[in-house]
């Protein structure tokens, strides 16, 4: 029974691996797919910056065409 027992010990063994391989996989996945949505928010975020920007430097130069035809 000795054999049979150092068998079960081993596949218990294994089997706990396997669970924790597959907890890390699982929680490496979920970290990698936070980091790719921050990442994803940051450039919206830019791009929204980068229009307004340009929004505001239109309406700059709509008002400065604007005063000077007043002149």
């Amino acid at each position: 029974m000795g054999l049979l027992d150092d068998a079960k010990d081993a596949a218990e063994a294994t089997g706990k691996k396997i669970g924790e391989w597959v907890d890390d996989t699982k929680e490496r996945v979920e970290d990698k797919v936070d980091e790719l949505q921050a990442d994803a928010e940051v450039k919206r975020k830019e791009a929204e910056l980068r229009k307004a920007e340009a929004d505001r430097d239109a309406t700059e130069a709509k008002n400065e065409y604007k005063e000077k035809l007043r002149d």
